[in-house]
């Protein structure tokens, strides 16, 4: 297999970084955007100081290229390269070079992001950062201006949205998703970057199904929803989506604000606008925020698809 695109492209982010400083988590190679043919199934991930090798089909010479990404990384100050076998039953990681990091986190900026690596998602999603960059503007904008500034944060996974926004300015946030085990990993988030605790709640909740029951905590301001393509049981972008956003004014101030998240391949950016304009007159599509540069894909209707929707009643 040759690896040598892949290699250069890690290379030259690697030089981008400055030595001695712990950098910010990026992706390094992206693969799945198919701008590299015959690297489609292929990411690496910069956790400093672990590099996160994921496969997501079999590929000759796997052991190779981890050894020559340790070549690359060690002198960046990387201590090990953990290979994460997503063909694989379970979707194994696997320390391949160097030592295993026994406490691996995501780092932006200031803020720290504890990971897992002995499970399929890691717990800190690299591509949405210009979300998290929107929503951060937005609280700096609002906070103070606007009475009891609120934001709902659907399908919250582990906060990230919640500890970004509460790390940026005086609020509220109710994180809403149905595992309990994401959500006692978003308490830690924010416990681990030592942010005040007021404010900031956790529901354990379908956010589709429960939506009578956490509705009346509103009025929100600012609405994050990053839901999942597919989730068995609960949730289908292609079936529920639609319906999320005919309930969600029901809880919404008068003037919001919303961060509206598809990542599916399936549905084209026109597909998702028209669903958003035919869900309630209120909304309103302001624009689709960039890509992540670390993130080419070669078609941008299959990419990760972030909207900035305005709502205004009446």
């Amino acid at each position: 297999m040759n690896w040598d695109p892949l290699l250069q492209e890690v290379r030259s982010k690697l030089n981008e970084q400055t030595p001695g400083d712990s950098p910010d988590s990026r992706r390094l190679f992206h693969g799945r955007g198919r701008c590299y043919p015959g690297l489609e199934c292929v990411c690496v991930d910069s956790y400093h100081p672990a590099l996160l090798v994921t496969l997501f089909e079999a590929y000759d010479g796997e052991d190779l290229l981890a050894e020559q990404l340790w070549a690359l990384g060690q002198p960046a100050g990387y201590t090990g390269v953990a290979v994460q076998r997503r063909y694989q039953r379970g979707a194994p990681i696997e320390w391949q070079c160097g030592e295993p990091l026994e406490a691996p986190v995501a780092r932006r900026g200031a803020l720290k992001f504890p990971l897992t690596f002995d499970r399929q998602n890691v717990g800190f999603f690299l591509d949405i950062e210009p979300g998290r960059q929107w929503l951060e503007q937005q609280v700096r904008e609002k906070a103070g201006g606007v009475d009891q500034l609120k934001l709902l944060n659907l399908f919250s996974f582990t906060c990230a949205f919640s500890v970004v926004a509460r790390a940026a300015g005086e609020l509220e946030v109710l994180n809403v998703d149905l595992n309990k085990g994401v959500l006692k990993r978003g308490q830690a988030n924010h416990q681990v970057n030592q942010l005040a605790s007021k404010g900031i709640r956790f529901l354990a909740m379908d956010a589709l199904r429960d939506f009578k029951r956490y509705d009346r905590r509103g009025p929100f301001q600012l609405v994050v929803v990053d839901p999942p393509t597919r989730q068995r049981g609960s949730f289908d972008a292609a079936e529920n989506y639609a319906r999320q956003l005919e309930l969600l004014p029901g809880c919404l101030a008068d003037d919001a604000d919303l961060l509206l998240v598809l990542n599916s391949p399936a549905h084209s950016e026109q597909y998702f606008r028209a669903l958003i304009e035919a869900a309630h007159p209120g909304y309103s599509v302001v624009e689709r925020l960039p890509q992540n540069p670390d993130f080419p894909d070669s078609d941008p209707d299959a990419a990760l698809k972030m909207l900035h929707v305005k709502f205004k009643r009446g």
